[in-house]
Formats: structure tokens, sequence, C-alpha cells
């Protein structure tokens, strides 16, 4: 039976207290930007906060996607997001495997060197120069390729299979199974909880692309979604800029707050259909020795 006790009935009214007021504090600043960029320049440059805009205008959209080249930015980040994400996956989940399995071969150096990328790098030059030698100027692979591979994600994945028995691989092997086909047929749908959360991190890291693209694209014609709202911002606040893809006069501060929503709104219509699967494979990823 549950504890009616008045010691517990203080503790959850407590409790839901705290938990509504830091769900609040989340939640106002992102209904501000939403409400902001609705607003007109004039509330906007008035009000320091607002949740519902006295005049709803669509002013500050209609200046973003009025801006020529922004559909094909967005088609250029979704193309990078969906290939980067898979591309990512299916290497960080091969070498997962791999790294988890007890009997290979200098596995443990190999575990070595994976968290040692994870402290040092080769720095922004040197990687520059390698994305040139290969290159990879100018091509969406400068995008994928540079960060295909995260040693987080991939150490979170390791150890979410290593949990699976090694019993049902010696089962599958004595079934005739070979190493891919377990793998195919027995790893992988057992671990969707694991597939669904690292490829959420993959996703918003591709989509969030931003400083690979400035560095290795030059082609405006290319740029991700990031770098043109970057543009935009930039010519709205009056700042000089390349204008060879926004030409067009903006409104006002609004679009700043509006870009804030578009570079957002994807990956939130994305997380909702991954949300059950996110605590248990990155809890279950994260504790397994």
């Amino acid at each position: 039976m549950k504890d009616y006790s008045i010691g517990n009935r203080i503790f959850n009214v407590f409790n839901y207290t705290f938990l509504a007021v830091i769900s609040l504090a989340c939640l106002l600043p992102f209904i501000n930007v939403i409400a902001s960029s609705f607003a007109t320049t004039d509330e906007v440059m008035e009000k320091s906060f607002i949740l519902f805009p006295t005049t709803f205008t669509l002013d500050a959209y209609t200046f973003i996607f009025s801006t020529p080249t922004i559909f094909k930015s967005l088609v250029v980040s979704i193309g990078v997001t969906g290939v980067g994400t898979f591309v990512s996956m299916v290497l960080t989940a091969t070498m997962a495997y791999g790294l988890s399995r007890t009997y290979l071969y200098g596995r443990r150096q190999l575990n070595f060197l994976v968290v040692f990328t994870m402290l040092f790098s080769g720095g922004m030059i040197p990687t520059y120069l390698v994305v040139k030698n290969l290159g990879l100027i100018n091509s969406y692979w400068a995008l994928i390729l540079p960060v295909a591979i995260s040693a987080f994600n991939l150490i979170i994945m390791r150890n979410f299979f290593q949990a699976i028995p090694e019993s049902l691989e010696e089962s599958a092997k004595i079934d005739g199974c070979n190493d891919i086909m377990i793998f195919l047929k027995i790893v992988l749908p057992l671990s969707l909880p694991s597939i669904a959360t690292i490829s959420l991190f993959y996703a918003v890291a591709y989509w969030n692309e931003y400083m690979n693209a400035i560095l290795y694209i030059n082609d405006s014609a290319k740029w991700p979604i990031q770098i043109l709202l970057r543009q935009i911002v930039i010519v709205s606040s009056g700042m000089q800029a390349d204008t060879t893809a926004v030409d067009i006069v903006p409104p006002a501060q609004t679009v700043k707050m509006a870009v804030i929503a578009v570079a957002t709104l994807p990956m939130l219509i994305i997380y909702p259909f991954l949300q059950k699967y996110f605590v248990k494979g990155a809890l279950v990823g994260s504790v397994k020795a």
C-alpha cells in the first residue's frame, strides 16, 4: 500500500513544485523566443520579455524564407544530416561491436586509442591540411568524414553491446551463423535503444554543423542552413557580410528570434519519436562495464 503519511505528502508537494519550477525555467525562454519571432519590431524593442505578442506578424519568417538560397540550404543540411548520420552509425556500430568482444586481439590497446582521442586531437590547422590534401574542400564529404566517429558515442555503444550475453552468439554459431549475420540478425535488433540514442546525437551534431562548414565550404551555394542563418542575422544587424546569398533588406531584430526557431524546430520534431529509447540507450550504455 502507498504511504500517505504527512511527511510523504509534504515531500511530494515539494518535489512536484520544484520540478514544475525547473520545467518552467527551461520552457519560458523558448516560448519567449517563439513569441518574439511573431512580434513586431517595436514590441521587441520596448519589452524585455514577451510571452504573447500584442500584434501578430510573419515579417521575420517572410524575410527568412524569401532569401533565394534558403530552401537549397535546407536540402543541403537535411542531406548532410541524413547521410552523415547513416555513415556515422555504420562506422560506430561496427567498430563498437568489435571492441565489445573480449576475444578481439589488441582490444585494450584499441580502446586506449579511442579514449586518447577524447583528450587530445591534432588541432584545427592539421585537420584542415588533411581535408585539403584529400581534395575535400568545397565538398559535402568535408562535413561528414572528419567527424564521422565520435569517441563518446562509440564508448556508449560499445558498453551497450557488452551487455549482450556472448552465449547468444555461441548459440547462433552452432546454428550456422557467421559474425556478420550475428551482428545483423541478433545484435542490432537487441540494440535499438542504443542505436536510436546515438543516431539522435549524431543527427543533432550534423544539423548544427557550423565550424566545419566555415572552414571547408567556400562556395555559398553549398552552405548548410546554419551558415546561411548566420548571414541572415549579420545582415539583419546591419553588419558587413557576404551578400551573395542574402540580398534583401531585413525587417528588424525579430529575424534573430525567427532564426533560432528555424534552426531548432527540425530536431524538436524528431526527438519525440526517439524519446522512448533515449533514456534507456544512454543510461545502459554509460553504466555497463
